[in-house]
């Protein structure tokens, strides 16, 4: 498979008042075409901020990239203006957020969300330039005038058949059984589990390459959990969408992840297909992880949960960050960091226990 997106010692920080975070520590993650891969660890791991750094969408004022490239098809998306890296977001990048509901607007209906969603990825591919208002219009400024396109603004009667025809079916593409009734309903009138469904039909409207989900399903019960995901999997093969993943929950990773990455502190301890992750887990840490995690069966004996929390970000540690909590460290592990080092094929693990 080719590679699609190709992450070079990346490094996120966020700067605040009184000190400097580093959220993603000089980390290489590659995401090959029509792969399904899923990054896991505990919050504040730096998870959501690697998704959020693709994208270009990192929170500002206070948080940047320091170092590393981030290649997308070959195009260095750091090195792009902020003009330039919107052309790649909804059409290209598409991104799934934790909270679907703050991600749509309360005001207008579904079906008029989504056809602006499909507005934008036609006027794209025709070239037009797209901005988030109402319509052409020219700004003045001091030295001369600016022209802007812009989209019109959507009324629920200028919507025409064929554009109403084309949400219909990327609703039913996200197993919506009656889209024409969703379609008329504001996002406040529909389950989690329906709005989730209509940001995943949003997103894939723009027919992206690359769909990044930052924790679909954590507001979501149980069932409809396996529902979205279920569907998430499926897109893969339907609509030749590579999925990246941000979860804490490693169960949701078994499910639908071709290979699973695993953080910890903003660096990466464990890189492995899903197979070989949890039938021979390597370090200590996801051994740590997966001992958390109920049976599933009656048993008499405890969770085992990992001792201590997570290391201060913004102090420079010297060694390996996870050596304070973990139950196997070496003398090495305080003076040393390790560094991400290739087992087996398609298995990575960042460990002085493997001799890195």
């Amino acid at each position: 498979m080719d590679t699609l997106l190709s992450i070079q010692n990346l490094t996120v920080v966020y700067d605040t008042a009184s000190k400097r975070v580093i959220a993603v520590d000089d980390v290489n993650v590659e995401l090959k075409q029509d792969e399904f891969l899923a990054v896991v660890g505990e919050s504040g791991c730096g998870k959501s901020t690697l998704g959020l750094s693709v994208i270009g969408l990192l929170p500002k004022p206070g948080a940047r990239v320091s170092a590393g490239s981030i290649k997308y098809k070959d195009t260095d998306l750091l090195k792009l203006g902020s003009n330039k890296i919107r052309e790649f977001r909804g059409t290209e990048i598409a991104m799934i957020f934790q909270e679907p509901l703050t991600s749509l607007s309360p005001v207008y209906r579904v079906e008029e969300q989504i056809a602006e969603a499909i507005l934008v990825r036609e006027m794209r591919k025709k070239g037009k330039k797209v901005t988030s208002d109402v319509m052409q219009t020219t700004y003045r400024n001091d030295s001369a005038p600016v022209s802007v396109t812009r989209i019109p603004r959507l009324k629920r009667r200028s919507i025409p058949g064929e554009l109403r025809g084309e949400v219909i079916e990327y609703l039913k593409l996200v197993r919506i059984a009656d889209p024409e009734q969703v379609l008329d309903r504001y996002p406040f009138e529909l389950s989690g589990g329906m709005i989730q469904r209509v940001m995943i039909a949003m997103a894939l409207s723009q027919e992206p390459a690359l769909l990044i989900a930052d924790e679909p399903t954590t507001a979501l019960d149980v069932t409809t959990q396996a529902q979205v995901l279920k569907l998430m999997k499926e897109l893969i093969k339907k609509v030749r969408t590579s999925i990246l993943l941000v979860t804490h929950d490693l169960a949701v990773a078994s499910q639908v992840a071709d290979r699973v990455i695993v953080m910890y502190a903003g660096e990466i301890a464990e890189d492995a297909d899903v197979l070989s992750l949890f039938s021979k887990p390597l370090h200590p840490y996801t051994n740590g992880l997966l001992s958390c995690i109920p049976s599933g069966y009656k048993d008499e004996s405890e969770l085992n949960p990992i001792a201590g929390a997570l290391p201060d970000l913004s102090v420079r540690s010297i060694g390996c960050k996870f050596a304070p909590r973990c139950p196997r460290a070496m003398q090495v592990c305080s003076t040393h960091r390790p560094s991400l080092t290739s087992l087996e094929k398609n298995h990575k693990v960042s460990c002085f226990l493997y001799g890195n």
